[in-house]
């Protein structure tokens, strides 16, 4: 099978082809570097299927010119597919697959990460230093031990973390259309979206983005957070609305925010924009609160992530190719 792989990385590259390496019959894989748009989807002309990653915008312009240079499938290096048009792919045929569970450790771990460095003023703390000025003015930070914390869809991803966060023997607090068995195992309880909004000191986010999930944080449900409340998101950008959260941290009823991913990343992550003027004003405001923690998407990477995302990629393609073994399809739209 010929795989046209879109916003193409280094490492990206590496496991990929690793894991293909594996196989009998490895596919003829084309490594490109563009991300995948109405414009750029000729690209994938002649191939039988794409590999696309989160910023891709799988719109049905694209699916359409993808349909008419040959691709059956479209494989996403991620768990969520907001960023595919699931009805456009169903109404061309088009088989979608995904990876549904990488490293949910990764992800987990690094919203563990960036709650306790946004507490502590981690990143204020390494700045300072590197600069030879030791005063803790400001830097305070509150004891996470026995504070209630909200977990906003307790998938895979979502349960992981609040398996972690029983260590500092918080009160946990779920909302999920969906609950599970191992949220009340761990001696969390599920409660409307309000009411853990309006209980807990810290809120996390692990739940997809939906037209339901759309700006769930938004102006009213920051107002309904206790005073200093702390965000975490780790999950999809769409579910914070920025503009919201500027208004909230400039009133200071928002204690702090930390996230791994925003609504517009497209145009930023993943490429070095060092020497080039920041045109997005509202990132630009989110990066002056001394309040605010932001990493580029890099929760799901780790060694083991990446090698189970390229595995499983592959192993989809596979499974396609053959139509025997596993393979990973979104329902249709």
């Amino acid at each position: 099978m010929r795989i046209a792989v879109f916003s193409t990385k280094p490492y990206d590259r590496t496991h990929l082809s690793d894991a293909n390496a594996q196989l009998d019959s490895p596919h003829e894989l084309t490594f490109l570097e563009a991300r995948l748009t109405a414009e750029t989807a000729t690209l994938g002309g002649g191939h039988d299927a794409v590999c696309v990653f989160v910023n891709d915008d799988a719109s049905p312009a694209a699916l359409d010119t993808l349909a008419d240079g040959g691709v059956r499938l479209v494989l996403t290096r991620s768990a969520g597919f907001n960023h595919i048009d699931l009805d456009a792919a169903d109404r061309l045929g088009m088989a979608v697959a995904r990876v549904p569970a990488y490293s949910p450790y990764a992800v987990a771990e690094h919203a563990v990460a960036l709650l306790l460095a946004l507490n502590r003023k981690l990143h204020r703390a390494y700045s300072r230093v590197r600069d030879q000025n030791f005063s803790l003015a400001g830097l305070e930070g509150f004891d996470v031990h026995g504070k209630t914390l909200g977990i906003v869809g307790t998938g895979t991803i979502g349960t992981v973390f609040a398996r972690l966060m029983r260590g500092f023997h918080c009160e946990v607090l779920a909302h999920d259309p969906y609950p599970n068995e191992e949220i009340p195992r761990l001696r969390g309880t599920y409660v409307e979206l309000d009411e853990l909004l309006e209980r807990s000191h810290i809120v996390s986010l692990h739940c997809p983005l939906t037209a339901d999930t759309h700006h769930l944080l938004d102006t009213a449900a920051f107002a309904r957070m206790p005073q200093g409340a702390l965000v975490v998101n780790t999950s999809r950008g769409g579910l914070v609305d920025a503009a919201a959260a500027v208004e909230a941290l400039k009133s200071g009823h928002l204690g702090g925010l930390a996230i791994d991913v925003y609504e517009e990343e497209a145009d930023l992550f993943f490429e070095d924009h060092s020497e080039e003027v920041l045109t997005d004003d509202t990132f630009a405001r989110l990066l002056s609160f001394p309040n605010v923690l932001v990493t580029a998407h890099q929760a799901f990477f780790t060694t083991e992530a990446l090698q189970n995302i390229a595995g499983t990629t592959i192993g989809n393609a596979t499974a396609f190719e053959t139509g025997a073994g596993d393979l990973h399809v979104v329902p249709s739209g």
